[in-house]
Order: C-alpha cells, then sequence, then structure tokens
C-alpha cells in the first residue's frame, strides 16, 4: 500500500479541488490509489467543486454572528456567482453556519463545508474575508447586516463599568453606531488613526488649489478643508445620521456616557461591502 504522504494528499486536492481531511479520507480508502481516489470523491460530490473553481465568484452576501453575551462577534464575506444563488435560502443557511463557527474558533478549517456546499448549490463559493472581535475588559459587539446582505458592520465599544454594557441606552448607542458605519461609510474610528502620509497628501492637494491667496489665508481654508476630510473619514467626525447630521457621533457618544455616568469608546469596527476586494 502506497504512503498516504502530504505530498499525495496535496496533489489530490490540486486535481479535485476537495478538502484536505476529505482527499486524506479518500487516499486512505482507495489504499494510495489516485485515480481510484477521484471517483470516491466524484461519488460523493465533492471534487465537483474542482470544474467550478476557477469560475468567478463576484456575487454573494455578508453574514455575521454575535455570541450571546456580545463579547464576540464575526463578520464574514461569501462570494458565489449568480445574486440568484445568493438570495437562497440554503445558502444564506450556509453562510450563517460559516459566521456561527468562525465565531466559535475562528482557527476552522473550512475547506470540507465550502466544497460540500459547492457540490450542493452548483457554483463556485469562496469564503473570502472575515473578521472576528472578542471583548477586552468592558463592552460589547454588535453587528448589523443591511438589507439585501451586501453591507454589514461589526463595532466593538468599550465601557468603565459593567454595569453601563447592560444598559438600554447603552445597547441602542452600539446599535445606532452600527448602522451610523454602514450608512456613512467611514474608514477610521478617529482623525488619529488616519494614515499621516494620507493627511499630507490631503493637505498638499488643497494648498494647491489656493496657492495664489496670502499665507495667512491659505492655512485658514486649508484647515477648513482638512476638517470636511475628517468629517467623511473619521466615525467619531461624521455628523450623526439618526440626528440628521445635527451633532457628531462623537458629541452624540458622550452625551449619551454623560447620562449613564460613564465613560463610552468606539473602540474599532469594520464594514464589509460584497464585491470590495475585486474592485480594489
Amino acid at each position: 500500500m502506497a504512503e498516504i504522504s502530504a505530498a499525495l494528499v496535496g496533489q489530490l486536492r490540486e486535481m479535485t479541488n476537495a478538502g484536505l481531511m476529505e482527499c486524506k479520507k479518500a487516499l486512505t480508502e482507495s489504499k494510495g490509489d489516485l485515480d481510484a481516489a477521484v471517483d470516491i470523491l466524484r461519488k460523493k460530490g465533492v471534487a465537483s467543486a474542482a470544474k467550478k473553481a476557477g469560475r468567478e465568484a463576484k456575487d454573494g452576501v455578508i453574514a455575521q454572528c454575535i455570541q450571546p453575551g456580545a463579547r464576540v462577534g464575526v463578520l464574514v464575506e461569501i462570494n458565489c456567482e449568480t445574486d440568484f444563488v445568493a438570495k437562497n435560502e440554503t445558502f444564506r443557511g450556509f453562510c450563517d453556519e460559516v459566521a456561527r463557527t468562525l465565531a466559535a474558533n475562528p482557527r476552522t478549517d473550512l475547506e470540507a463545508m465550502r466544497t460540500a456546499q459547492v457540490a450542493k448549490i452548483g457554483e463556485n463559493i469562496k469564503i473570502s474575508r472575515h473578521t472576528r472581535y472578542e471583548v477586552a475588559g468592558i463592552g460589547a459587539v454588535a453587528a448589523y447586516i443591511h438589507t439585501g446582505a451586501k453591507v454589514g458592520v461589526l463595532v466593538e465599544v468599550g465601557a468603565g463599568k459593567e454595569e453601563t454594557a447592560q444598559q438600554d441606552d447603552f445597547k441602542n448607542l452600539v446599535r445606532d453606531i452600527t448602522l451610523q458605519i454602514a450608512a456613512a461609510n467611514p474608514t477610521v474610528v478617529t482623525r488619529e488613526n488616519v494614515d499621516p502620509g494620507v493627511v499630507a497628501k490631503e493637505r498638499e492637494i488643497a494648498a494647491e488649489q489656493v496657492k495664489n491667496k496670502p499665507a495667512q489665508v491659505i492655512e485658514k481654508i486649508v484647515t477648513g478643508k482638512l476638517d470636511k476630510f475628517y468629517q467623511t473619514v473619521c466615525l467619531l467626525d461624521q455628523g450623526f445620521v439618526k440626528l440628521n447630521g445635527e451633532v457628531t457621533v462623537k458629541d452624540h457618544a458622550a452625551a449619551v456616557a454623560k447620562q449613564l455616568g460613564d465613560t463610552i469608546v468606539i473602540r474599532r469596527f469594520a464594514r464589509f461591502q460584497v464585491g470590495e476586494a475585486f474592485s480594489s
């Protein structure tokens, strides 16, 4: 009997696009016969993923899972080929299962799940990216999936006291922040998080636009333009959408914190939109 080596398993995986464990099981069953192992995988429907692997999967959905207690959350993008499949309940159920699995164990090998789903659905499927937050200290994570599941948000918000995280006002604020991120599409939490090189470039562009004006006027105009830039990309500088932009997110969060007699900090967020990776 031929040795079931890692190289042999890798060769079978390359031929069939099946998962590592499926390949190893098939080779064990076939006593190391590569062709017979291919037939075994084809009969199981797992090898059908191979022919589909080269097809582009640019549609899909964003899925999420927040574990009970709101201390662990996952956001994941899973792509398929058509919008028809993206709306399919079986596919949506698979996406939710992937999110739950990653929340429970981010190191889980999802290849067997993926290839089985390819065989069932009949389209190429890719688990493109995911992010997982686990609260360190006091706070909560929350997620929001916009209608159609093409945009999703995951956020972590911290507090100073344990009881704050249990208050409805805190939970409502966290929920509203996810909606803000989905609607306004910031890229960072604070001004300090913006790449200094990006700020320098924005400053250079703004200065060039008014270079013929007096120096003191140029500085004032450039500062104003940078403020508008920050209001676009920085979550805390954005006008709070739910209040029609009349106050900033920073000021609204501070008002809720004052009401609760605590400090509230928006620590981090992720915003996924289906297909971003293909257009970048």
